[in-house]
């Protein structure tokens, strides 16, 4: 490993931004100053932000801070993995294939589509009625 601590990684998901920073550690998780169990109530979301961690088998060796805004719990948690699947590549390169083949690497380009003028929403038009 390298002589750096600290390892940062940026996530993006729908409108959620995750600046994520890997610390030498014993693989506590703290997300906006909370323990990862106190922001995330949902367990998915728990495994979701978990998940390069375990598939690099590096769970226990950092602890892992990070600032997330914007977008749902669920936007948030998909930001926080794709940042910390940035940051294990700079610890190291190896990790590369493993994380890319689970699909941790791809960011996520699904978003909210615009609403359009005339509509109700971005596709739900008001009733139409012939007379």
């Amino acid at each position: 490993m390298a002589e750096k601590t600290s390892f940062i990684g940026t996530g993006r998901r729908k409108n959620s931004i995750a600046r994520v920073r890997l610390v030498n550690g014993n693989g506590s998780i703290k997300v906006n100053g909370k323990d990862l169990n106190e922001y995330f109530g949902v367990e998915t979301l728990k495994v979701i932000v978990k998940q390069p961690l375990v598939a690099t088998n590096t769970l226990d060796k950092f602890d892992v801070i990070c600032n997330v805004k914007g977008g749902g719990i669920s936007g948030q948690a998909g930001a926080i993995r794709h940042g910390i699947s940035r940051a294990l590549l700079q610890v190291n390169s190896e990790f590369r294939p493993i994380l890319k083949s689970n699909g941790f690497l791809t960011r996520d380009a699904r978003m909210k589509e615009r609403k359009k003028y005339g509509l109700k929403k971005a596709r739900k038009a008001p009733q139409f009625s012939k007379r």
